[in-house]
């Protein structure tokens, strides 16, 4: 027997006016108070909680927010990295299931508001899935985070679940084939994996893209110096959300077809460096250090993150130590003559020159096959670990309502949703 870890997705269904109202205000809530506590340097979870208990939110917000923080805090990561499509976390008590199989909708979430206010919303599970939520229900699984988040006017959950599983279905899922991203400075993004045969094949660079980040980023910092020079302070801050959102609307799409090469790969699971380690590797100098924390690390990562999810692809993480340095065939460590090539120091070795940061993707995806990634598994464990300062009800769930709700704001029964 082994541990496996999976996200499973529920559709929240036609959750009506007003409770579509409190779940923007949740995630407004949510983000302001990410928001202030990143600003502030929160680098604890107690600074964090300094900050965050005077928002109108439930613990399990609060207490996710304590722990993801300082993570992003200790990276030293610049404020635009905090964008305003990342998803309300819930620590693992956070959520709750109901499951009423005699409804055409089977599955019903309850989502907490604030303290003492939660809203049960229908929700319409991935089919494949099904057996992984009976299995939370009857208590044979265990549920981590939980993220809530609206994606084209809809709105979706994200549990992470963690259960016992035959030793051949976790050889089958070491059986992946993993896929490198490089997040770096001569490309914005670059994949590459392994055939069988252990030959890397089909690397995709998005180095255009890399070009025109840099040139809207230059653009940025020189037009808003002027702006300011000028005293046009309102001026710079309007220039600088427009450039900000192109940038944005330039990650968006070279995410979503970072996920869609994962998904034409058999098996894939995509690798990324953990952000944890990208600070101490980045020994390049206080110039090139602030250009790299510039390109938005975190803010690609979430992204390449829930789209894989939504995919239904998982996702991986591996210490990027030396992954740009060392030689992909021999490992030998080289040296880069110019930011995009890479020149393996063994004589022996036949790569001689290579494509900087296809080396790179491809040494992260051999970090994974090696056994070297940090398991999500692990993720879950530490995240059970923590405290959680919210208490559940405990009750059996015959007929969820939402707590403190206006009668004629409800919706009217639940049978409604059986029709």
């Amino acid at each position: 027997m082994g541990e496996l870890t999976k996200t499973l997705e529920l559709k929240l269904v036609d959750p009506n006016l007003h409770k579509r109202q409190k779940l923007r205000e949740t995630r407004d809530a949510y983000q302001r108070a990410l928001q202030a506590a990143f600003d502030t340097g929160c680098d604890t979870q107690s600074a964090t909680n300094d900050v965050v208990v005077e928002y109108d939110l439930s613990g399990y917000a609060k207490n996710a927010l304590k722990k993801y923080v300082p993570q992003l805090c200790g990276n030293s990561y610049d404020a635009n990295e905090i964008h305003d499509d990342h998803p309300v976390r819930f620590t693992n008590e956070g959520l709750q299931l109901d499951h009423q199989p005699q409804n055409a909708i089977e599955w019903y979430a309850k989502v907490p508001h604030h303290e003492d206010y939660h809203l049960w919303i229908p929700a319409r599970a991935n089919p494949d899935q099904r057996d992984w939520l009976e299995a939370l229900n009857a208590d044979d699984a265990e549920m981590g985070e939980s993220r809530l988040f609206e994606r084209d006017g809809t709105w979706y959950l994200h549990i992470t679940a963690t259960r016992d599983v035959e030793d051949e279905s976790e050889a089958s899922a070491d059986k992946r084939t993993p896929v490198g991203v490089d997040i770096g400075e001569a490309s914005l993004v670059t994949v590459c994996h392994r055939d069988g045969s252990g030959s890397p094949v089909r690397p995709r660079l998005w180095a255009d893209d890399g070009k025109a980040v840099r040139r809207l980023r230059k653009t940025y910092f020189t037009a808003t110096r002027r702006l300011q020079k000028r005293g046009s302070e309102r001026i710079a801050e309007s220039y600088g959300d427009a450039l900000w959102d192109q940038i944005d609307d330039v990650f968006h799409r070279v995410t979503s077809e970072v996920v869609d090469y994962a998904e034409s790969v058999d098996n894939p699971v995509l690798v990324l460096e953990d952000l944890r380690y990208i600070r101490e590797n980045m020994d390049y100098g206080e110039y090139m250090n602030r250009r790299l924390h510039g390109w938005g690390f975190a803010k690609l990562h979430a992204q390449i993150r829930y789209k894989a999810t939504e995919k239904g692809i998982p996702v991986e993480t591996v210490n990027p130590r030396n992954t740009s340095k060392a030689c992909h065939a021999c490992g030998e460590h080289g040296y880069r003559p110019r930011q995009a090539t890479f020149r393996c120091s063994n004589d022996g070795c036949w790569v001689g020159e290579y494509q900087a940061d296809v080396n790179g993707a491809i040494n992260i995806a051999d970090r994974y096959r090696s056994g070297e990634s940090h398991r999500q598994s692990d993720w879950a464990s530490r995240q059970k670990a923590g405290d959680d300062d919210s208490a559940t009800d405990g009750a059996s769930l015959t007929g969820p309502q939402d707590s403190q709700a206006d009668a004629e704001n409800q919706q009217t029964t639940l049978g409604t949703y059986a029709s």
